[in-house]
């Protein structure tokens, strides 16, 4: 998932699915690259579960699956609390021995 969203494409077109569902050809259209070019990202979206295709007819018409992303979120947010409490630790290690070292 991470490696997914990691283009700036990818996640363009991610940012354009959640406005609301798109055909292929309208997301290629949004991108200054070809079509297939748009296809690979897509697929590479697929594979990472953050977009749905719907065959209707001749038409591909994609969706945004946001579950992976809320669950990606999540872990990040466990981390940035960890990595959060752990600098407040060092900052306040790092007060008092400055402070220590004031007063002598």
């Amino acid at each position: 998932m991470f490696s997914a969203v990691s283009d700036p494409t990818r996640r363009a077109i991610l940012a354009r699915l959640a406005d609301s569902d798109a055909r292929v050809t309208d997301l290629a259209g949004d991108f200054p690259i070809s079509l297939n070019s748009t296809s690979k990202h897509i697929r590479v979206l697929e594979g990472a579960g953050l977009v749905r295709r719907e065959v209707r007819g001749r038409e591909h018409i994609l969706s945004l699956e946001a579950e992976p992303l809320a669950e990606a979120a999540a872990w990040i947010e466990h981390y940035r609390r960890f990595w959060s409490d752990q600098l407040a630790s060092l900052d306040r290690f790092v007060t008092a021995r400055e402070a220590g070292k004031g007063s002598k």
